[in-house]
């Protein structure tokens, strides 16, 4: 049986689910912890996002998160290594 979304969801792109396993790999995330990349919207409605947020939340301890001023289906497993590994998180 597949499941599909509820109406009006929709399912996260491929490319994202690659950038949060990128994160994961990256950070040596275990599978309580959550990783969430979301657009940052701004501007006018109808324009793309200018910003994508990538969150870390875990279960115990603090949450870190890094904006990349760039749409989320333009990031690079590149430049998130270079955002996650080279500038802290606020």
């Amino acid at each position: 049986m597949y499941l599909e979304p509820r109406p009006g969801i929709a399912w996260p792109s491929p490319h994202l689910r690659e950038l949060k396993d990128v994160v994961r790999a990256l950070l040596g995330l275990d599978d309580d912890t959550a990783v969430i990349i979301r657009p940052l919207i701004r501007g006018e409605v109808g324009y793309p996002p200018l910003e994508t947020v990538v969150e870390v939340l875990p279960m115990d301890g603090e949450a870190h998160r890094w904006t990349l001023h760039r749409p989320a289906e333009q990031i690079t497993e590149n430049e998130l290594r270079a955002v996650l590994l080279h500038h802290r998180a606020s």
